[in-house]
């Protein structure tokens, strides 16, 4: 399976069979379009913090409050560390450590378009334990989502199928998570498998991730995004916006680039370093807006460069000949 189509899997959320009706029905060319937009999502956590930067407003003007997004699972899962990835705050995170029971409060911060909610072990035994569960299946009562985490490393036992079921009788979209993935090495499909098996779900409902270094977590963005609509709307109607500041960035990096490399006083050597400068600009451009290139259109790009350089490589070149005003200039041409 391709990565678009990966991505598309992804997204169909909780009606996959109408929604693969009605994708088979479309035009194979109408397909491709939709796949190519999938394919501009945001791949990592900081691309989706600038998404969601977009999405706020946008979210506030058509809905209203943000939806709240609780962390619910078994003590020293990594929950603290996956809220702290999330939250967009750094005075609002909370404290990790491999001991369990360091969270016995709910906690709520800020994640962008959605807030989200750190709670305690759902699963430690004795009087505090008992608390502190009580403490998280309140805090999941008031939600409007569910991530429930669990651990690879540790895999899932009765203990975690019962606060599964527990959890799951509050009727209240779930998202499943299992934490720690980089800790399994080779046996990361097999883990997977029998975590799936245990809980009796799909393996495809299942988000393998690290939350320590945040591997997985855009895909619990994605995941909370599409239980409700108004979020979806509001990815969509920011990202044009968001595709747009990637792009000024892209240019304005590139052209500060040129200019530094222009300054060299060496006529001609420079000319290599700024061709390669403008191609990166023109396909980083590409994938923002989903324009492949093709060899085709590798040729065109290339063919545009040498003409355009052809006029342009004469006069700043000859600009540097004149010292360091003549550098400025050159400096300005290139960029």
């Amino acid at each position: 399976m391709t990565e678009r189509q990966d991505r598309f899997s992804e997204f169909v959320g909780r009606w996959p069979g109408e929604i693969r009706r009605l994708w088979d029905q479309l035009p194979g060319d109408t397909r491709s379009r939709l796949l190519g937009a999938l394919g501009v999502m945001p791949r990592d956590m900081r691309q989706w913090r600038g998404l969601m930067d977009r999405a706020v407003e946008h979210l506030r003007l058509a809905a209203g409050g943000k939806h709240r997004v609780a962390i619910v699972g078994p003590a020293n899962v990594g929950k603290s560390t996956l809220y702290n990835q999330l939250i967009r705050s750094r005075a609002d995170r909370s404290a990790v450590s491999a001991v369990p029971g360091t969270t016995r409060e709910a906690r709520q911060a800020d994640a962008g378009i959605f807030g989200v909610i750190d709670t305690p072990g759902a699963d430690v035994s004795g009087a505090v334990g008992l608390e502190e569960k009580q403490r998280a299946l309140a805090a999941a009562r008031q939600a409007d989502v569910l991530v429930v985490l669990f651990d690879a490393a540790h895999g899932i036992h009765a203990a975690e199928r019962a606060l599964f079921r527990e959890l799951l009788a509050l009727e209240r979209p779930v998202i499943v998570a299992l934490n720690k993935i980089d800790l399994v090495g080779g046996e990361r499909a097999a883990v997977i498998a029998r975590a799936a098996g245990a809980l009796e779900i799909a393996a495809d409902q299942l988000i393998p991730l690290s939350a320590k270094d945040g591997t997985g977590v855009e895909r619990i963005i994605l995941a909370v995004a599409k239980t409700e609509p108004e979020i979806v709307a509001a990815l969509g109607a920011a990202l044009p916006e968001y595709r747009g500041q990637l792009a000024r960035a892209a240019v304005i990096r590139a052209a500060s680039t040129a200019a530094v490399i222009a300054i060299t006083p060496l006529p001609i050597i420079d000319f290599i370093p700024l061709v390669a400068v403008q191609s990166a600009m023109v396909i980083g451009l590409a994938r923002i807006y989903a324009y492949r290139i093709t060899l085709a259109r590798a040729r065109e790009l290339i063919a545009a460069f040498g003409l355009g350089y052809l006029g342009r490589t004469l006069f700043y070149e000859m600009a540097k000949l004149g010292g360091p005003p003549g550098w400025l200039v050159a400096a300005a041409v290139a960029s």
